[in-house]
């Protein structure tokens, strides 16, 4: 949908320091198209068994790398997501949803199908520091603003040999991101750092939940708990949502988070305007964790500032479930 405003380019040489090569990420960027109680606080490094500020886990966490995900039906199932330390899921246009996942501590071989960046992710992204961000590509207007963001950029035209296409799939659902190569390359990207999660034993109160539901104009997850699993069981439109390399996905924590949603500046070929979705501020928010809902407060003063989660019956931050967490933005009511 949106691949078709992006221009051919030339290639660069990946490994070469990101601020230099600004000048030339105008050019490489258009041949995309051709490829708690018990709480702990979120602080890691590189070092072997540090805590994760993403999962609460212990891991040898690298660079913080980004990347745009499909999620319509025809790019399911996709690959990597069971990876992802943090899964975002926003509206784009029409209504449809894509999903931004971050990885540090575990970066498989392969996560995709990769699609384009959007305004909204430069403002997501800023509490992470300076992350990489693998995309297939970007509306020409945004390429500005997206070359001044503290980003270390990762589209096919920078990253040549880092994507791959599956023949078994059709354009635009079918390019891949090879994500260790992207790892080696993201010179300069920040290490994992805290972002506002917390991590701990279930506080008490709250309320039994096994499912719940949240829908976008058009599109809809679900999450429902398993008890054998201990994990939050993912659905897509209705259908398990399964890694391609199997297994279903199942994150620990899933975070419902109630933002503002406006038009933006964008739109897509079609003429269906571009959503803003508004990370900084505060709002209410539903946290999932242990077969329990939570009610909840989140907020995030800046961009470069991270997002607390606390409980929105006394104000004490609200522990999440050791594991992968996944963020749901969706707009308030």
């Amino acid at each position: 949908m949106d691949e078709s405003t992006l221009r051919p380019g030339t290639p660069t040489d990946g490994a070469a320091p990101h601020r230099a090569r600004r000048s030339v990420l105008r050019t490489a960027l258009a041949t995309a198209a051709a490829l708690g109680s018990g709480t702990l606080a979120a602080c890691g490094s590189d070092d072997e068994g540090d805590t994760s500020p993403f999962t609460g886990e212990r891991h040898k966490s690298g660079r913080v790398l980004a990347v745009k995900v499909d999620n319509v039906a025809a790019a399911r199932p996709q690959n990597g997501l069971d990876h992802a330390d943090i899964v975002y899921t926003e509206q784009v246009e029409a209504g449809l949803s894509r999903i931004l996942a971050v990885f540090a501590s575990d970066v498989p071989a392969t996560v995709g199908p990769v699609r384009s960046a959007r305004e909204s992710d430069i403002e997501l992204l800023r509490q992470f520091g300076e992350p990489a961000l693998a995309f297939s590509g970007v509306q020409s207007k945004l390429l500005p603003t997206l070359e001044a963001a503290p980003l270390r950029l990762l589209p096919p035209g920078e990253l040549s040999d880092g994507y791959e296409r599956d023949p078994g799939r059709r354009v635009p659902h079918n390019l891949y991101l090879k994500a260790r190569r992207a790892e080696q390359a993201a010179d300069g990207a920040s290490a994992p750092r805290d972002i506002g999660y917390r991590f701990g034993s279930a506080p008490g109160g709250g309320r039994a939940t096994d499912r719940h539901t949240v829908r976008y104009p058009g599109a809809r997850f679900t999450f429902t708990w398993s008890g054998d699993l201990g994990r939050w069981l993912v659905a897509m439109d209705g259908s398990p949502a399964r890694a391609r390399e199997g297994g279903r996905l199942a994150p620990a924590t899933v975070v419902i988070q109630y933002v503002t949603v406006r038009p933006s500046r964008f739109h897509d070929s079609s003429g269906s305007v571009t959503p803003y979705t508004e990370t900084v501020g505060s709002g209410d928010a539903l946290v999932l964790r242990d077969g329990t809902a939570y009610e909840a407060h989140w907020s995030r003063p800046s961009a470069s500032d991270g997002t607390t989660f606390t409980r929105a019956d006394g104000g004490e931050r609200l522990p999440f479930a050791r594991g992968q967490v996944w963020v749901a933005l969706v707009k308030k009511g």
